[in-house]
């Protein structure tokens, strides 16, 4: 059986029909699928270019296709393209597909809507929080409260309306995003980490006398990973003398604005903007010349970026949103937005080797809670219960059911 899974990330598409991403969407991520499907087809803004920098992997493969919607950005240009979105993303959807719709996101729902009128179950992998996503302090827009109002109202209606649920947390978006009773529900994280994502051993105390190197990842598209905040929180530290160097891991539009801060603030040499990295070995190597991760995310679900930062052993500071509690102790958290929260964190932690020794070696028996041996099972049952559900409902419209064919008969892979 073929499943679909809708997903609101964009793609690059290069003249030979290939498929790319620069994050943690390659390949081997959509592989996973294929742990019980027969074949992947990725719903999803697919943008054609002539060509894709280094730092991007396939997305595409044996098993695996693209059917590209409208490619838009931002609330305005989606509404601009609505109709053609809506049609794309349904006419995407095969009536013997089994459907899994990562949410929240705007072409799960215009998938959702007519799933629901037919009958058709679905899925969903629960990855983010519409309500901490449209808070203040990040995104400026004249709808931002309306939309804080009804994105979260409809993703809940989602969630309601699904056979099966995974969360990327274990309580926290269960809590505000429930299923039905009676549906399958289970919780594990998008990242799945190799064994060589982890660091050998904790971190021993570093020496006092050398600066303490910091780092964040995350898009700069968008202000949702607190930049600006450790930016403001580094200067702050380093009038009160401490000698700090900061790493920013991620490229966009923000970029210059956030130089231009650091500049302002006196610290621009302190301040190195890596861009984007190759997700894997290449965001490894950045984590490890570090010694502190910094993330004070205004949103999250479960931070990726938190969790691949702690299987490198890295102390880690994060705000306390989303998941992240789940994830860190109350002692490594501050507030979203809280310079001075922020900074006194930074200091606490930065001035004394031991408790970053211990820092470090919790984070990372931590992490090893999300090795693939752990995940593997919760995902392939939460992937059979949507295929069960879909097979008996195909029987029910009369509908012959797709059984699922050896890996040498599967659908040629075509973006």
């Amino acid at each position: 059986m073929r499943v679909a899974v809708t997903i609101d990330h964009r793609f690059d598409r290069t003249p030979d029909g290939a498929v790319w991403s620069m994050t943690s969407f390659q390949y081997a991520f959509w592989k996973r699928y294929l742990d019980v499907f027969d074949h992947v087809r990725v719903v999803a803004r697919v943008r054609d270019v002539p060509s894709v920098a280094s730092n991007r992997s396939r997305a595409d493969g044996e098993g695996v296709s693209f059917v590209s919607v409208p490619y838009y950005i931002g609330p305005w240009q989606y509404l601009r393209h609505i109709g053609q979105v809506q049609r794309a993303a349904r006419n995407a959807i095969g009536v013997t597909d089994a459907v899994i719709m990562r949410v929240s996101g705007q072409i799960s729902s215009c998938v959702e809507p007519m799933l629901r009128q037919t009958g058709h179950p679905y899925g969903v992998e629960v990855v983010g929080d519409p309500y901490d996503a449209w808070a203040p302090g990040y995104i400026s827009h004249p709808l931002r409260r309306f939309f804080r109002w009804w994105f979260p109202r409809r993703m809940r209606r989602q969630c309601a309306g699904a056979c099966a649920a995974a969360y990327v947390t274990e309580h926290t978006l269960q809590r505000r995003y429930p299923t039905a009773p009676g549906a399958f529900s289970t919780h594990y994280s998008s990242i799945v980490l190799p064994e060589t994502a982890f660091a050998s051993a904790p971190r021993s105390p570093r020496p006092e006398q050398r600066a303490t190197t910091l780092i964040i990842v995350g898009t700069l598209d968008n202000l949702s990973k607190g930049p600006d905040t450790v930016i403001d929180a580094v200067g702050t530290c380093v009038q009160e003398g401490l000698d700090l160097q900061l790493i920013l891991v991620g490229g966009g539009n923000y970029r210059d604005q956030l130089e231009a801060q650091a500049e302002a603030l006196g610290i621009g040499g302190r301040v190195r903007f890596r861009g984007w990295v190759t997700a894997g070995e290449g965001v490894h190597a950045e984590l490890d010349q570090a010694d502190l991760f910094v993330l004070p995310s205004r949103q999250e679900g479960l931070s990726r970026a938190t969790i691949e930062a702690m299987a490198r052993a890295l102390p880690c500071i994060c705000s306390t949103v989303g998941g992240t509690p789940e994830l860190l102790p109350p002692e490594d958290m501050v507030p979203c937005n809280d310079v001075d929260a922020l900074a006194h964190k930074i200091r606490d932690v930065a001035t004394n080797p031991e408790r970053m020794a211990h820092m470090s070696a919790r984070n990372l028996e931590k992490a090893k809670g999300y090795r693939e041996e752990v995940l593997r099972k919760r995902w392939i049952e939460l992937y059979r219960f949507v295929q069960d559900k879909t097979e008996v409902w195909l029987k029910t419209i009369g509908q012959e059911v797709h059984q699922p064919r050896s890996p040498t008969n599967r659908e040629p892979t075509a973006a």
